[in-house]
C-alpha cells in the first residue's frame, strides 16, 4: 500500500462517522499521511516532530480536521518530499489550535502513523 492509499484509507476510517470533514489547506492538494516521530500538546499547541533532510518548512505541511461531536481527529501530510541531501534530523513543528480550529483545551487523535528514527 502507498502512502497515498494510507492517506485515504486513514481518511475514509475518520469520516465513516459520517460527519462533515474540513479541509484545512485548500491549496495544499493531494498529499500524503507524514509518518510522525512524536506528537504532543503544549499549551493549546499541538507540536508533531518529523524527519527532515534540510528542506522542510511548516508551510510544506498541510492538515486535515475532522470533527464528529465531542470527538476531533487530526492527520497532517507533506505537500512536497524533503529533497535536500543532510543526514534526516527530528524537526518540530508546531500548530496552534486556533490555526488547526480547534477550542483551547480540546483532546485530539492523530490519525497520522507513527515512524522509528
Amino acid at each position: 500500500m502507498t502512502r497515498r492509499h494510507a492517506l485515504l484509507a486513514a481518511l475514509f476510517l475518520v469520516s465513516a462517522c459520517a460527519t462533515k470533514a474540513v479541509y484545512s489547506s485548500p491549496d495544499a492538494g493531494m498529499v500524503e499521511l507524514e509518518p510522525l516521530l512524536s506528537a504532543e500538546v503544549r499549551a493549546d499547541t499541538l507540536v508533531i516532530r518529523v524527519t527532515s533532510t534540510g528542506c522542510t518548512a511548516k508551510d510544506d505541511i498541510a492538515w486535515f480536521v475532522e470533527k464528529a461531536g465531542n470527538r476531533v481527529a487530526v492527520a497532517f501530510g507533506r505537500k512536497k518530499v524533503d529533497a535536500c541531501k543532510a543526514a534526516p534530523q527530528p524537526m518540530e513543528i508546531a500548530f496552534t489550535y486556533a490555526e488547526l480550529g480547534l477550542k483551547p483545551g480540546q483532546a485530539v487523535a492523530i490519525v497520522n502513523p507513527l515512524a522509528s528514527r
